[in-house]
Formats: structure tokens, sequence, C-alpha cells
């Protein structure tokens, strides 16, 4: 039996051992809508908790667009061109509209990348589009803190004093905000670095709520919300995707009901009730754009692990074209495979805020307390295999053959989209 598993950009087929008797792991199969671009604009038409975009940008001079950055295959083609000439019919010049990647601490978007990324030569020549810069302090607005935690809130000027303030996201699940878009484009996306570094701190990473699929009670979640409030009238495009990267649903209107509304739907077939648990469990890292560092891989480690034995192997592919990450995440892995997983979660509980790119490392944490990990990539470079804290493996099948052999139980989990679908117990 073969598998094809999210992989890169082509994907990675593998074979099974014939002792395998494999549960294959998917979301359920959604209608795709006739077209994608009917959908958005059906969104953009019956706007939630809001007046249409039209109206919000009426005797208004500036606007802002936030989008993910390149790690999220978000459609941006399907709706930057029509959300920018509704500006633009409106009244708002072309020069007082801004498109502004939501990086959050990740690298910047730029050259062929970022033309990738828009989707739209048009609206590259027609409007500024910009990348977020969290380290540089005067492009923030200093908000003051949240009541809740005392988070700082800083945030990017660019969207903070714009007339009209639009997030675009996709709305998928998220190993610790719970899901995806909507308030978190905002803040971690557009927020300096003082922010994302409290709120990604031990106090929040170590919270139970903080899980993938979870709002209620998840303290990322909820500062995120306090930010919006305490930033005042910002709206939102949400759009949901099915496992081909299909857009099936999107949403428009006040950021957070309209989140909560996208979120509800994503619900319906991203949470995978499985009923029971496996000792060797086959996943991915959700293939291109994610899948490009073993910083993004830790997610699709982080949210399978509601159906693995304690004690058993969790095996994930994962391309790494660039490699490991950045520097400071270099750093956190270099620190945790000196120290050992306890010492290293000591150091962090001791901090009030934590260090640049750390909190991957501690999300990594959670597989290296349930089980044994196994990566195979055929692009991370062998130098960085001791920085990983994990096993590297160059043989898919043989490492399954191997961990049913040391289980004594043929049973496994093939989750070939990773970390966008959830397996429940």
């Amino acid at each position: 039996m073969k598998i094809d598993l999210a992989y890169g950009q082509s994907g990675l087929s593998v074979e099974l051992p014939e002792s395998a008797q494999a549960t294959v792991i998917r979301k359920p199969s959604i209608p795709i809508p006739a077209s994608p671009e009917a959908v958005v604009t059906a969104a953009m038409e019956n706007p939630i908790a809001s007046g249409s975009l039209a109206e919000l940008a009426q005797g208004k001079k500036t606007a802002c667009i936030l989008i993910c950055d390149i790690t999220r295959p978000v459609p941006n083609s399907l709706f930057l061109q029509p959300m920018v000439r509704t500006l633009m019919a409106a009244g708002i010049p072309a020069a007082g509209i801004t498109i502004l990647v939501a990086t959050g601490l990740h690298r910047p978007n730029e050259g062929a990348e970022l033309r990738e990324l828009i989707g739209d030569p048009w609206v590259l020549d027609t409007v500024r589009t910009v990348n977020h810069f969290a380290q540089n302090d005067e492009d923030h607005v200093d908000m003051g803190a949240t009541a809740t935690r005392q988070t700082p809130v800083k945030l990017d000027r660019r969207f903070v004093e714009a007339n009209v303030r639009i997030a675009t996201g996709l709305v998928e699940p998220h190993f610790m905000a719970g899901y995806s878009g909507g308030r978190k484009v905002v803040a971690p996306g557009v927020a300096h670095q003082d922010t994302i570094r409290r709120f990604h701190s031990a106090e929040f990473m170590e919270d139970p709520g903080a899980v993938q699929c979870n709002l209620a009670g998840n303290p990322l979640h909820e500062e995120q919300l306090e930010i919006i409030r305490m930033l005042g009238d910002v709206h939102a495009l949400n759009v949901v995707l099915d496992d081909e990267r299909n857009l099936v649903y999107a949403t428009f209107g006040e950021i957070i009901e309209s989140h909560l509304d996208a979120v509800a739907f994503a619900r319906t077939f991203t949470e995978v009730p499985v009923g029971r648990r496996f000792k060797t469990l086959v996943t991915s890292a959700a293939g291109y754009p994610l899948d490009q560092t073993y910083y993004q891989t830790v997610k699709g480690m982080v949210t399978p692990l509601d159906i693995l034995e304690p004690g058993g192997t969790l095996i994930i592919a994962s391309e790494c074209t660039e490699g490991l990450g950045s520097e400071d995440y270099r750093r956190a892995q270099t620190r945790l495979v000196a120290l050992g997983p306890e010492a290293f979660l000591d150091s962090l509980l001791a901090k009030s805020a934590a260090d640049i790119d750390e909190w991957q490392t501690e999300m990594q944490l959670k597989p290296m307390r349930l089980g044994s990990i196994m990566l195979y990539s055929d692009k991370l470079p062998v130098t960085d295999d001791a920085v990983t804290g994990v096993t590297r493996i160059d043989d898919i099948s043989a490492a399954i053959a191997d961990s049913i052999a040391r289980a004594g139980d043929p049973s496994i989990a093939v989750i070939p989209e990773g970390p966008y679908v959830v397996p429940l117990f």
C-alpha cells in the first residue's frame, strides 16, 4: 500500500510495510464551490456584524490590508484586487492604500517570493506592498498593556493609523492559539517583538488551554481579543481551505465575529474523531509552504499528539528547503540539546518574556515528553541533525517497520496533511 504525504511542492509517496495495518486520517470530503471568486464576493456582500467594505471606506482617506506571510497558503490572488478596487471606488486613492505583510518575527517576503505571495501583478503595480519588521521600534505605536496579563501592546503604525483596517488570513488549527486567522494576523502578525515575546512566554505556552482547536480559556486567544478591543475598529476577511488547498468558505466583517464564524465552519471538517491511540504515527509538516523550515515542522509534531500512545513513535516528513530556521531558533535548539528538556523548560519558566523563536523549541518538548520523534527530510543539512533534538531517518518505510516490531502492534495512523488535520481520541 502506498500513501502520498504532503511534502514540499510535489509530495512524497511512501510504501507501507506489508505488516502495517493503516488507518488513514483525512478531513471528510466537502463540496468544492464552482467559483471561489463567487464565495469571496458573497462574503464581502454579506458582512458579519459590520457594514460592507464599500460602506466602511466611504469618506476615508487611507486603508491598510494585512496579509499572511509566505508560510500560509492564503489565496490572496482571489480577493486582493476586488478589495483594492472596492476601496478605490469608494474614494480612497491608490496612494492611500497599503498592503502590509504580517510577518510577525518571520523573515520578510521580497522579490519573486512577494510576487508569488500577492499573486496579482495589478495589485503590486497599483498599491504599496511592504513587510512588517517586528524589531524596528520606530515602526510601532505603543498602546500600553493589556489589563489581564500585562502584555505590552505595540502594533505597526501603518495599520494602527489607517482609517480602514482589514486583516486577511487563513483559518486553520493552530497548535498554540487554537485557530489561526482573524485576530492572530494582527497580533503577532504586525506586533512589536515585545508583544510577541510576552505572549509566547512559558507562562502562556505551558498553560493547558494553549492547544490546537481550543479558544475557551486559551491565554493567547484571550490576549489577542484584548488587543483587538484596545485597537478598536478592525475588520477581517477569513478563508478556509480543503486538503487540496481549494477555497471552500469565506467570511467578511467585524474581526472577532467573522473569525468565530469561520472557526465554527472549520471545526466541522478539520477536527476528526478517531477514537483510539496508536503506537506508530506517520504524519507530515503539511508540505509547501509550511515545511520550508524545521521551525515550522514542529507544528506537525504537536498537532496529532492526542492519538499517540505514550512511549509511541511519531514519524514526520518535512522537506526543510530553507534548513533549520532563524539563528535565534538555532540558539534555542542548541540550548535544548545541551541542557536537556527539563533544565531547558526550567530556564524558560524563570522569564516573563521569551527569547525570539525559543517558543517553538518549547513546543517541541510536548512530543518529546510523550514518545520518540523521527524526521525524514531530504533537504535539511546533515550538519543540523545534532540540534533538532530528534532522530533523523532516510527511509520512512523501514522506520515504520522498525516501530511496528518494537511495539508489537501492526496498527499505524497516517495523517497525510499533517497539522491541517486534528485527530481526536
